[in-house]
């Protein structure tokens, strides 16, 4: 499964070593590993500054996972496709693909991906697979 994460990257571009990647159970705890991950990677590459809102940003995509119903698992993983980008990716076994709503100020849901869109300034996306997708967001780091 891997394999599939690792086709979502930008040509031509040196990767940084180092990236991680974890299968889940789709279950509420994954949330947490998933952010456990993802801190961890961003000290271990000293990116501290990314941390929060990468965290917020993991969490929404482990969210909409969890809402798909796959009974399988997901993986989720945290790459560095260039020096100057930290890139989010939760593959899931669904082919539903997420849609950002306008969701009113009342709302309880709806929210998390118009969240992904404004704290990646929109860079992010979904590929389809034959058995799933992968929705991957990309935060710039502010130095190499």
């Amino acid at each position: 499964m891997t394999t599939t994460l690792e086709l979502v990257t930008e040509a031509a571009e040196v990767a940084v070593p180092g990236p991680a990647t974890v299968r889940l159970p789709y279950v509420a705890q994954s949330a947490a590993a998933a952010r456990r991950l993802v801190r961890a990677k961003l000290t271990e590459w000293e990116l501290p500054d990314l941390i929060d809102d990468a965290l917020l940003i993991v969490s929404e995509l482990v969210a909409n996972a969890l809402g798909t119903g796959c009974q399988t698992h997901m993986v989720v993983a945290i790459r560095r496709p260039t020096n100057r980008t930290v890139r989010l990716l939760v593959s899931d076994g669904s082919a539903s693909l997420p849609v950002r709503i306008n969701a009113g100020p009342g709302a309880e849901s709806g929210r998390g991906l118009d969240l992904v869109h404004t704290l990646t300034n929109a860079k992010w996306g979904v590929q389809l697979w034959p058995r799933g997708k992968v929705v991957h967001a990309d935060l710039p780091t502010t130095h190499v």
